[in-house]
């Protein structure tokens, strides 16, 4: 056991704590009302109360509970940003933390309750001031256990978690893969293939003419050359496909700019870039935005866009955004769903903001730094 808080500050914590056990009674009574009242809807409404209501109280749990024991006791909540009211419901029905946290509240805050009033009563009373002075860390510290033992989850947890996200993504990354080599075959036997055959017949037809009419073998032999740029043409679009020349010549922000170049919309590419970056990381990232920005032109009925990319604490985030309508629905289609199967190899996450009637805001995370697992170059072909 060990905390670098004296005894006047956990007791502080207990005596806050003993403020905020009521507040937890009631909450939890109403949250488990309201979902029972789901199930007929009627209670949906109290949920978008109540929920976020025990989730703050955890969440100053959590904090006391940190420092106390000297290190952080972190939520792992599940993201509901840009989500409507029925969908983030659902969304807290299904995270696991809601269901910590209601445990908390039923069996963990009722038992910390008692360790916390014995911290202050241990204060109050005259002949007990030097256990109060030696017992209240101890008390406390357990205090502090108990709820981080509730609202956190533990390291086999996070382990299991771990190797589930690592084998949906490998599955991502193997799918992708295979996905970019048909389509890169499928490329190469409907253009180039295609053309180089052509262009075999032709020169073979103008070998057997110049014999006879000089003329029109020269005429063909003309056709060819046209050919072989047209070929040239296929191949180039194929090697773009797989990693544009611009992004290894100009980097990440080079390649946006030019990307936002060719499209039919104004948008704007604002990048604090100072230095490369690892360059399946790069990639990974063009194509995310590349993907985007698709999907932007396609649907979202806007007039201007913008991309904003910068680093912070060996984070890529990479922010896309438009004035258009709004509505975007990852399981609407599998445009978004790609680019968060793309990020998951390097361990990228996405975030959607897009209610109705805009602005769309897609939020791209990618972790860079030197120590990244995923910024090796064995995992560019992910």
């Amino acid at each position: 056991m060990s905390t670098s808080a004296g005894p006047w500050r956990l007791t502080g914590f207990a005596a806050a704590q003993l403020v905020l056990f009521p507040l937890v009674v009631v909450v939890v009574v109403l949250t488990a009302l309201s979902g029972v009242l789901a199930i007929v809807t009627v209670g949906v409404p109290t949920l978008l109360v109540s929920l976020p209501a025990l989730r703050w109280l955890a969440d100053r749990h959590r904090s006391m509970a940190a420092r106390v024991l000297g290190h952080p006791v972190p939520a792992d909540h599940r993201p509901t940003d840009g989500q409507s009211a029925l969908r983030r419901t659902l969304t807290w029905a299904r995270d696991p933390m809601t269901w910590r946290e209601i445990g908390w509240a039923l069996v963990g805050a009722p038992l910390g309750f008692l360790l916390s009033l014995l911290t202050v009563l241990l204060l109050v009373l005259v002949v007990t001031g030097l256990i109060w002075w030696f017992g209240t860390p101890h008390l406390m510290w357990a205090r502090a256990t108990l709820d981080r033992w509730f609202l956190s989850k533990g390291h086999s947890e996070r382990l299991e978690e771990r190797v589930e996200v690592l084998t949906e993504s490998r599955s991502a990354a193997v799918d992708h893969a295979s996905a970019e080599l048909r389509r890169v075959e499928r490329d190469l036997h409907d253009g180039a293939q295609a053309r180089l055959v052509a262009l075999g017949m032709t020169l073979g037809l103008a070998e057997e003419t110049f014999a006879h009419d000089p003329q029109a073998a020269v005429r063909m032999v003309g056709e060819a050359r046209e050919t072989t740029a047209a070929v040239l043409g296929d191949i180039r679009h194929v090697v773009q496909g797989i990693h544009p020349p611009v992004l290894s010549d100009r980097g990440l922000t080079g390649a946006l700019q030019a990307l936002a170049l060719d499209l039919a919309m104004p948008v704007t590419v604002q990048s604090s870039l100072d230095e490369r970056l690892p360059e399946p990381i790069e990639s990974a990232a063009y194509f995310a935005a590349t993907e985007c920005l698709a999907n932007l032109v396609k649907h979202a009925a806007a007039e201007h866009a913008w991309v904003t990319v910068g680093v912070a604490d060996d984070v890529l985030t990479l922010v896309v955004g438009d004035d258009g309508i709004g509505g975007a629905d990852p399981d609407a289609g599998t445009g978004l769903r790609g680019v968060a199967g793309r990020l998951s190899a390097f361990d990228g996450t996405m975030r959607l903001s897009s209610p109705a009637g805009g602005p769309t805001l897609i939020t791209l995370e990618v972790p860079c730094g030197s120590s990244s697992p995923r910024t090796t170059p064995s995992s560019g072909t992910a």
